[in-house]
């Protein structure tokens, strides 16, 4: 069984760091980057990888337990638990927040819903060039 690597992850000041925990852990299993059944590191090895109280750690792992990502047994680790449909459920839930906040700044600077589509337009076209 393989265990998700967190050495990519870089906190930020914005958010909380549980939260941030649980968003790479959703943006991993969004990205298809992790399987069901994968395991997490111990909270007490994370913790240590990542500089983080235990409890940090403990709070970010209780609230994906919550909402049906992770399973925890003690003394077994914790493993991720999600399906297809819930996988693309939190996608969606992701996708949404997201843009959201792109709204809202965008609203915030003056942009017209037709000047935002025009700018997501170009950007797009611009990351198509990227992929050639």
């Amino acid at each position: 069984m393989t265990v998700l690597d967190f050495t990519g992850l870089v906190f930020n000041e914005q958010s909380p760091i549980y939260l941030q925990l649980v968003r790479y852990v959703q943006s991993a299993i969004v990205a298809g980057s992790v399987s069901p059944g994968e395991e997490l590191p111990s909270r007490r090895l994370l913790s240590s990888l990542l500089g983080v109280n235990p409890n940090t750690i403990q709070k970010a792992y209780r609230m994906m337990e919550e909402e049906g990502l992770l399973v925890s047994h003690a003394g077994s680790g914790s493993v991720l638990t999600f399906t297809e449909e819930s996988a693309a459920r939190l996608r969606r839930q992701l996708l949404l927040e997201d843009t959201r906040g792109y709204v809202a700044l965008l609203k915030s600077m003056g942009l017209t819903l037709q000047e935002a589509g025009g700018l997501l337009e170009e950007v797009w076209s611009e990351e198509n060039g990227r992929e050639s």
